[in-house]
């Protein structure tokens, strides 16, 4: 049997293992959500508790059901370690889209396994990339404290667009910041200049969910 809601399964008989559940203890459901070797051995991998159990193509359909209308693209020349990271974040987010610029080959450590969950694509490089926004129509947010951006806090985010982030250290490139639309600057009160760009990455999308996010 599983919950009424159909958020969660019915099951509290499952013993919590390390960072997961145990096997159903029980009638088992007989969705089709449900993977059957999951069922069997427990599910430990990390995802909320609404998808405990669920195939992995059942929870990428349902997660296409409510994404958000907002890209993440990320420039890739120097295999920055803080992609993964920020495909992570995109995922908890639900971001539409991640967009690797660059190097098709990227650090999957960071990721924890949610890039089988969200969806990315690859760009060779800049004016592709631009291509491929201005066709689907959305804007560039570029996310770099560079002279003439805007301040994260005073900026109104359009509800569709690409969050465009660079490489740790370097920043975006400049054929990416002539590219964007607009150039918004995450506020900083501390001695140091810039803060990981993982963690800009989640502000910024946080930003965009406080402004386009009911509650």
């Amino acid at each position: 049997m599983t919950d009424p809601s159909g958020d969660a399964p019915a099951n509290p008989s499952a013993e919590l293992s390390a960072g997961g559940v145990g096997p159903w203890i029980g009638e088992l459901p007989d969705e089709p959500r449900y993977d059957p070797e999951l069922l069997a051995r427990g599910d430990t991998r990390n995802v909320i508790d609404r998808y405990r159990y669920w195939r992995m193509d059942a929870i990428v359909a349902d997660l296409d059901e409510h994404r958000h209308p907002f890209h993440v693209a990320i420039e890739n020349w120097q295999h920055d370690l803080n992609i993964g990271s920020i495909v992570r974040s995109a995922n908890a987010f639900a971001a539409d889209t991640v967009h690797i610029i660059g190097r098709k080959r990227w650090n999957k450590r960071g990721a924890m396994v949610t890039d089988r969950y969200q969806h990315v694509s690859n760009h060779p490089d800049v004016a592709s990339f631009v291509a491929f926004a201005q066709a689907e129509g959305l804007p560039i947010i570029a996310i770099d404290n560079v002279p003439g951006s805007v301040i994260i806090e005073t900026f109104a985010f359009p509800s569709r667009c690409v969050l465009l982030f660079g490489q740790e250290g370097p920043g975006l490139s400049r054929e990416a910041l002539a590219a964007a639309d607009a150039v918004v600057e995450i506020s900083q009160f501390g001695s140091t200049r810039s803060i990981n760009a993982s963690a800009a990455a989640a502000v910024a999308m946080h930003a965009w969910v406080t402004q386009h996010v009911a509650f």
